[in-house]
């Protein structure tokens, strides 16, 4: 087990093309996936891909939507030593109805997601079986890491030697990130897009939203930009990545394909730069086809 990922994890449904939903109409639509979704299991299932073993830190139900999605991450490889299974509550359920634009319009419920909480975070057990990364995928959609014990988490993993990350997923709750700033001196690396850093920061200029999260304790800020790349800043860099061009089906999990890409990188020892550009190849991959897995291989 060399990562832990923290996260939520869903089943996604994801229709196309779907551009308007009537009130009483029907509507067709061309083609489906169903698979395991959300940000935690994305990126679990991208790194596993990717050579790397990692853990899966999360909630769901015990239900027939768990079962499909746990039949993927044990085909994976994926360590679920600390997956918690909620007796009477539904999995988290993600419908995402992609446009003409190939951008997802998602309906969501949360279900079990909810019962993830700091305090069943056990650090000392992630470093005794070996991880040396620990990351939090969506975290704005996660109510229960949005405490001041997370930090304190995060500060754990640090004095322990592991690489620290954290990215955010859109949520009305970054409109209100106060419980983001005592998190951000314990982070190695902070991502969010150029959407997400407004929301956060109130800026919208990628260097002002950069300046404002470093001003707060962030060391290394990456500004995902979709097909233009990415934004890195730091101490050393502050640049953009440029992106890679590909036939676009649907954008959906391409940006917890670039975290996956990003973190494989830094496991084999290649530069955050570097890391930059591979999770950007690896976020073109995802784009290249429908839902958030195909790309990856998986069937």
């Amino acid at each position: 087990m060399e990562v832990v990922v923290i996260g939520n994890v869903t089943l996604d449904i994801i229709c196309q093309t779907v551009n308007e939903v009537p009130r009483y109409d029907s509507i067709a639509f061309d083609h489906v996936a169903v698979t395991p979704g959300g940000c935690g299991s994305n990126v679990a299932l991208g790194l596993s891909a990717s050579g790397i073993q990692p853990a899966l830190v999360a909630c769901c139900g015990r239900d027939n939507a768990s079962s499909l999605i746990g039949k993927y991450w044990r085909d994976a490889g994926i360590n679920l030593d600390f997956l918690e299974r909620v007796p009477d509550v539904h999995t988290g359920t993600s419908v995402g109805l992609v446009d003409s634009d190939f951008q997802p319009r998602f309906i969501h419920t949360t279900g079990a997601n909810a019962y993830l909480s700091s305090d069943k975070l056990d650090i000392t057990s992630y470093v005794d079986l070996g991880a040396r990364l620990v990351h939090i995928a969506g975290y704005f959609v996660l109510p229960g890491l949005l405490d001041i014990e997370l930090a304190g988490k995060l500060e754990e993993a640090k004095r322990a030697g592991m690489l620290t990350s954290l990215d955010v997923v859109r949520s009305p709750r970054m409109d209100t990130p106060d419980v983001l700033w005592p998190c951000l001196p314990y982070l190695d690396i902070f991502m969010c897009n150029e959407h997400e850093g407004w929301r956060i920061t109130g800026h919208k200029e990628l260097r002002s939203i950069a300046k404002e999260l470093r001003d707060r304790g962030g060391s290394t800020i990456i500004i995902k930009l979709g097909k233009e790349g990415c934004w890195l800043e730091n101490d050393d860099f502050a640049e953009l990545i440029p992106g890679l061009r590909v036939d676009v089906v649907d954008t959906t999990g391409a940006g917890d394909a670039f975290a996956a890409g990003l973190i494989t990188a830094l496991i084999y020892g290649s530069d955050v730069r570097e890391a930059c550009q591979a999770g950007n190849a690896a976020g073109a991959r995802i784009a290249g086809s429908l839902g958030t897995l195909a790309g990856w291989g998986f069937k």
